[in-house]
């Protein structure tokens, strides 16, 4: 008999493989990486999101006033009276005439999608419609992957968080059970994450207990609350900066042990920082995230680097949501619960226990054909099809992937493409046989007939498995997955491995026995 090949080694090694990383999955043992269930598998959170558009608009004002005024003093424009107003326009005052070029030059270059009237010394900022339907459509876009990426770093497996409608947000969160996990995972999709770094009126602040929300504005300022007390402050309406300009947001601990989050900024937010805290030394600087004051220290002296560092009683758990919020970025608008409901894991085992029939009578079928129909060749078919199945588990356990129902057939959809290419190949090798070609001619002959069609046919459905995993979704993406490994599995076990076992055993194949290897009732080779 002729030494094993490369081949048969290659489907040897992919079928231990394949066994041996599929265990973990198959048994549910505890160690080892298994693969996920899907929602529809093992139940979960099902939501339905809507977002309030409009305030990203009063954000985006918010940020154009802040831009003026950092241009402004960075470029030594004086200007005056720079407010935001209730009708959406954002006015200011130059005092000298010689700056007015130079302003507007400034604004027509940095803030895009608005419009800028003059009148004498007074200018007044707005955005265009254009501009705001446009926000407004950011603002859902923004959230979906600004929602994805919390829940990713969360610890989710495959959560789907996907735009509905025009302004809906479908969130699918697989295998959350217990009542703390999922309150917690609300609070962390609900919260707007929105830092701003605002200066304190210190003139005014000692009457902002009897000062109305009105007069406040009338200064130009706003009222804030501290997040753990009563306790007021008076700061300017218009931010230092925002956290737009933050990189980077982790969980450490002051002197006292307590948890705090430390964030850095970028280039031009460090700048900003450092200006402002070396111009305004003696006065107090709050730190306000989602329109509550944390902390709001003294600055000492000017703070370079871009490190900025948020206290407020945190519990370590409250500590690392708000970490993951801040470095996932701030929703442009909130979101609010529309609907939610928990899906019991019942309906999962129920699913599970009839795909599973599905699946093995299915494959039983197919193999029952295969040994009737093809012989022996039937049989070589039958153990690359175990193998194909077998190397589909393996990955998709080592890479933590997520099995829905739609991924269970995409499974079911690889299995019967595998056994399609062993079709084709055999029908080549009966062809060459009845031809009155030798065993040997025929197998390699028919494989290499064979390949072409097969291999192109494999190729373009691997692209649309690609094309459907990076821009599909929850099932669709499971489902994509689940056929591209499918696909990639199949190509080495059956027209590689089958081709190897073929090559190992040709010495034992008798022309007059082409009834048993191949299935063929009568005898045509030489």
């Amino acid at each position: 008999m002729k030494t094993l090949n490369y081949r048969v080694v290659l489907l040897a090694f992919a079928l231990i493989f394949g066994i041996v990383f599929s265990i973990p999955s198959l048994t549910q043992s505890e160690s080892g990486k298994k693969i996920i269930l899907g929602l529809d598998l093992q139940g979960g959170l099902h939501m339905l999101l809507g977002i309030k558009s409009e305030i990203a608009i009063e954000s985006r004002i918010k940020s154009m006033a802040a831009t003026v005024k950092y241009m402004f003093d960075d470029e030594d424009i004086i200007f005056d009276d720079l407010r935001m107003n209730e009708n959406g326009t954002i006015t200011f005052e130059l005092l000298d005439n010689d700056d007015v070029v130079k302003a507007t030059a400034l604004i027509e270059k940095e803030i895009e999608g608005t419009v800028l009237s003059q009148k004498s010394l007074k200018f007044s900022l707005e955005m265009t419609e254009e501009e705001k339907i446009r926000t407004k459509q950011d603002a859902i876009g923004q959230a979906v992957d600004t929602i994805r990426n919390r829940l990713n770093e969360f610890g989710l497996a495959e959560p789907t968080v996907a735009k509905q409608g025009a302004d809906k947000i479908l969130v699918e969160v697989p295998g959350i059970k217990n009542r703390e996990d999922i309150a917690r995972l609300k609070k962390l999709i609900e919260r707007a994450a929105h830092l701003q770094l605002m200066a304190v009126d210190e003139d005014r602040i000692a009457r902002v207990d009897t000062m109305s929300e009105n007069e406040a504005k009338s200064f130009g300022n706003i009222i804030l609350t501290d997040v753990k007390t009563p306790q007021k402050y008076l700061v300017r309406a218009i931010p230092v900066l925002d956290g737009s300009m933050l990189t980077d947001a982790k969980v450490g601990f002051d002197e006292s042990n307590q948890p705090v989050i430390n964030f850095s900024l970028d280039g031009q937010g460090a700048k900003i920082f450092g200006d402002f805290t070396g111009k305004y030394v003696g006065k107090r600087m709050a730190v306000v995230l989602d329109n509550k004051v944390y902390s709001a220290p003294n600055i000492n002296e000017r703070i370079g680097g871009g490190n900025v560092q948020i206290s407020g009683n945190f519990t370590f758990s409250e500590a690392q949501d708000l970490a993951i919020a801040l470095r996932s970025g701030a929703l442009l608008a909130p979101v609010i619960i529309e609907s939610e409901r928990f899906i019991g894991p019942s309906l999962g085992a129920d699913s599970i226990k009839s795909s599973s029939l599905a699946l093995m009578l299915g494959f039983l079928l197919v193999v029952i054909f295969m040994v009737l129909y093809y012989g022996m060749a039937g049989i070589i078919a039958n153990v690359a099809l175990i193998g194909n199945l077998f190397l589909i588990l393996a990955v998709m356990s080592l890479v933590g992937a997520t099995l829905t129902l739609p991924g269970m057939a995409g499974i079911v959809l690889t299995v019967g493409m595998a056994v399609d290419a062993n079709v084709i190949i055999n029908e080549r090798i009966r062809e060459l046989l009845h031809q009155g070609k030798s065993i040997g001619k025929s197998i390699e002959d028919g494989y290499n007939n064979a390949f072409t069609a097969i291999f192109d046919a494999n190729v373009t459905t691997l692209i649309a498995a690609i094309v459907l995993v990076v821009y599909g979704t929850g099932a669709i993406k499971g489902f994509a997955i689940t056929m591209g490994i499918g696909i990639a599995a199949s190509m080495l076990t059956a027209i590689v491995g089958t081709h190897g076992i073929y090559q190992w055993i040709l010495p034992k194949m008798d022309k007059k026995k082409l009834n048993f290897w191949f299935g063929i009732k009568q005898e045509g080779a030489k």
